[in-house]
């Protein structure tokens, strides 16, 4: 059944109409299904209507937000990874170019999803029904026709441009380096149209100024909103008794990105003074990645294990079990894992890359932060937590507080709202 508008939804005159689009919304890898879902719950709290236009596979929306689906090829479907489509579907020229650049090694489908939903625009005659469109970091052309009917704001929660040079740095393979640059193709457009934007919201201060730098987009346009943690789920869970040596991470995808070689190395130093200490990964590693190769020669097989995909609900009891929670990432444009760990009590040992000092805080007194790539740095800030049940429970209570004073989802939402407020009303004032 079609998702009702919120133009035709009763509304006060002060809420807002919203257009929520993600170009694809798994609730459960990855994280803009969590990201779609939360701001738009917090959006509704707020007193707004929100309809979540989405690629699949589709996020689960909670009660009052409306779900409007975008069909696509859905080539990245895990049962049916890469199909051939039928050649009615490629009579649609939309598909036809996602698929023809797919096969060729590009990834389109965050820019083909834009060029769905303008096309779905026209047709519907959509301007009326929305006061604003809020785009979750697709950024494709099709924005920029939508934008010539209602102000368009965009999430980038970091530049992927990062993501690309950390990844081409770590593979020597020159046809794999050549697969990679076609595979970030997709980079020079969202450049282009991030520029074009009203406005583009971002996540901490740190991504804020490398989009600055890395996309170009001029600073009068950023807006720093902010992340939410849900601390329904996160939450201290004082029926269950923490473990006293066990560490956990979170290994969201297996990329040189997340640094977790170099908590694989700190492991390695630890065990020689703490035998018993296991490493909980949530996540898994790519058969013969080069993770998966560093654990091999670290002989760590036996105390490290991994969880696959499971529930924030799992997560939050495996934090309530954790010792000391890691993020040993190499770049991070707001930082869950340390937010949602620190939601849970649990202490926080995370590096200084990117948005990390914005969520855990400077000082050592709710998380203990270390340089990046420094394996022996991450050992003795974890042997120091380990040293101390006194200071683990000080640091966890002092994260815990933080959390619940800086980082709510109402608290985003309601900065997120000022930049569509702002966007409207410089839109009305070229209008006149």
């Amino acid at each position: 059944m079609r998702a009702q508008p919120a133009g035709n939804r009763s509304v006060s005159a002060s809420a807002l109409r919203i257009c929520l689009l993600s170009y694809r919304g798994n609730p459960r890898s990855g994280g803009q299904g969590i990201y779609v879902r939360l701001l738009s719950r917090a959006l509704v709290e707020l007193g707004h209507a929100v309809d979540v236009w989405s690629g699949p596979p589709y996020p689960e929306l909670l009660p009052g937000v409306d779900l409007v689906r975008v069909p696509s090829l859905d080539l990245w479907n895990d049962r049916a990874l890469l199909r051939r489509p039928s050649l009615r579907e490629l009579r649609d020229p939309i598909n036809l170019s996602e698929y023809t650049r797919t096969v060729l090694g590009g990834f389109p489908e965050p820019l083909t999803f834009t060029r769905r939903v303008a096309r779905r625009f026209a047709r519907e005659r959509m301007r009326p029904r929305y006061d604003i469109v809020h785009d979750n970091q697709s950024l494709g052309p099709g924005l920029l026709a939508l934008r010539s009917q209602v102000p368009v704001v965009a999430t980038i929660h970091h530049p992927v441009t990062v993501d690309r040079r950390i990844a081409l740095a770590e593979e020597r393979d020159w046809v794999k380096r050549l697969g990679l640059r076609r595979w970030y193709s997709f980079l020079r457009t969202q450049r282009a149209v991030s520029r074009r934007l009203d406005r583009v919201l971002t996540v901490s201060e740190s991504s804020a100024r490398d989009l600055e730098r890395e996309y170009g987009i001029d600073s009068t346009r950023l807006r720093v909103v902010g992340n939410g943690i849900d601390v329904d789920v996160f939450r201290p869970m004082p029926g269950i008794v923490r473990r006293e040596n066990l560490l956990v991470t979170t290994l969201s995808a297996d990329t040189p990105l997340k640094g977790f070689v170099y908590l694989l190395e700190a492991m390695a130093r630890l065990r020689e003074i703490h035998p018993a200490l296991e490493l909980r990964v949530v996540g898994q590693l790519r058969e013969r990645s080069p993770r998966a190769r560093a654990l091999e020669r670290l002989g760590l097989a036996g105390a490290v294990s991994f969880t696959g995909r499971v529930t924030a609900d799992a997560i939050a009891r495996l934090y309530a079990e954790a010792t000391v929670a890691v993020v040993p990432s190499l770049y991070e444009g707001f930082g869950f894992p340390a937010g949602e760990a620190m939601a849970c009590g649990v202490p926080v040992v995370a590096t200084c890359a990117g948005a990390l000092p914005e969520v855990v805080g400077r000082g050592d007194k709710t998380g203990v932060l270390v340089p990046p790539a420094d394996a022996r740095a991450l050992a003795d800030a974890i042997a120091g937590l380990l040293a101390s049940s006194e200071r683990r429970r000080a640091i966890g209570m002092a994260g815990y507080a933080r959390i619940l004073s800086q980082f709510t989802w109402r608290r985003a939402a309601e900065r997120t709202v000022d930049s569509y407020r702002e966007s409207i009303a410089e839109r009305a004032r070229l209008a006149c």
